[in-house]
């Protein structure tokens, strides 16, 4: 692959252009290397691209701090976990491509067998998880909290100026009547392009095009949800993977993204309720991972292993595809202007849906606990905590002492 370099002033006027390169490594030594990243990968993507800064561009100078912030803001305009991507590049570096797959796969690896494991017992123990089913009520008050603040985190990374706002607006308004979220993205993408441009008018004209194929009937869009339009309805370890595709293409601005995707195809499809959804994202909140590993636990509960394994192959596949086989074109394509202009649209829009999202969520949880005011307090606490604390292990914290309260005070 090309090496990009980084030129360094020097005294006077002559420059030095080097870049440092990774150690020599056997493939086996790289594999262990980012598998020991996946052992300690608490606390989420900011934690996780700490970690990996800290030990293989500060410590043991895998590439220049210059080079590692321009890959990092590549890697944060792409769709996929930013902390996984990273280390598929990085093994590509060390490594070529052969190097990239094993570095991606070490880092993923040991959440994806803890998660398997949660799957597994979930499903094989339903009467013992039927006895904790105070303190399941209670994680899932809690992980609203957290679903929330991550929304906050989002938009003020993404809401620049009052057109994105009101992008995020629209979305959330969409999400609530049941627009399709492909119909949404795509409006935001193109009105927000076209208003940066100057072109109010396609603006306006992308708008109302969105608001025309909303209104149509779901048989001449293709989304009738009584077919399931080849989603997780069937079950199959095809429409598993598809989900899981859609999901790890529609990533814009963290793992978070992917709830609504997700949800639309199982829950909002009938093949599994909000409480077993909420719990595979607490699970994945706690566990060493990046966050969409929760697309594991939804494809067991629903399809068993084999689903399980497919959602995640299709949630990852970008990540290890982005970097393995794109990264040189993309680099380049990435610094266009016009690209993150759509880019920013969309992912003004999926703000709005995260948070429409979170709403619906919330309004099941109530439907279901014994008590709506102790729900609405274990989720005020959490909410208190997630945002004033920042700590990598605050969400562990918080989900495990609502666990402890949910099965306290839901009899």
């Amino acid at each position: 692959m090309t090496v990009s370099l980084e030129s360094t002033p020097q005294r006077g006027d002559r420059q030095v252009v080097h870049d440092p390169h990774p150690p020599s490594l056997t493939y086996l030594a790289l594999f262990l290397r980012f598998l020991g990243f996946g052992v300690l990968a608490f606390g989420g993507p900011v934690a996780q691209i700490a970690m990996i800064r800290r030990e293989l561009i500060e410590r043991e100078r895998w590439m220049s701090e210059a080079h590692f912030n321009r890959l990092l803001a590549v890697m944060q305009v792409l769709p996929g976990p930013e902390a996984h991507e990273l280390c598929v590049h990085l093994g590509m570096r060390a490594r070529g491509r052969v190097g990239g797959l094993l570095a991606g796969l070490g880092f993923m690896l040991p959440g994806l067998a803890i998660m398997l494991a949660i799957g597994w017992a979930y499903v094989s123990f339903t009467p013992v998880m039927g006895l904790l089913s105070g303190a399941f009520l209670g994680v899932q008050s809690a992980v609203l909290a957290v679903i929330l603040r991550a929304v906050r985190t989002i938009a003020g990374h993404i809401l620049e100026d009052a057109w994105l706002w009101g992008l995020a607006a629209a979305g959330f308004l969409a999400t609530l009547v049941d627009v399709e979220f492909w119909i949404v993205l795509i409006a935001g993408g193109a009105s927000y392009a076209a208003v940066k441009a100057g072109r109010y008018r396609w603006a306006g004209a992308a708008v109302v095009a969105a608001a025309v194929v909303a209104v149509l009937p779901p048989h001449v869009t293709g989304t009738n949800p009584e077919t399931g339009n080849g989603g997780a309805a069937t079950a199959g370890v095809l429409a598993m993977f598809w989900t899981g595709l859609k999901a790890g293409l529609l990533t814009f601005g963290g793992a978070y993204t992917a709830i609504p995707y997700v949800r639309d195809d199982t829950v909002g499809r009938g093949v599994m309720n909000d409480g077993a959804f909420l719990d595979g994202i607490a699970f994945a909140g706690v566990i060493p991972a990046p966050l969409v590993i929760f697309c594991t636990f939804v494809g067991f509960v629903i399809g068993g292993l084999p689903g399980a394994l497919a959602m995640t192959a299709g949630v990852f596949l970008p990540a290890f595809g982005f970097s393995m086989i794109f990264y040189e074109r993309l680099e380049g394509v990435v610094g266009d202007q016009r690209l993150h202009r759509v880019l920013a649209g969309v992912a003004a829009a999926v703000v709005g849906i995260i948070a429409a999202t979170a709403l619906q969520l919330g309004w099941a949880t109530l439907e279901r606990v014994p008590s709506a005011s102790v729900a609405l307090a274990i989720f005020g606490v959490s909410l208190a905590v997630v945002w004033l604390w920042r700590n990598r292990y605050a969400t562990t914290m918080v989900l495990a002492l609502s666990a402890l309260a949910g099965w306290l005070l839901f009899r």
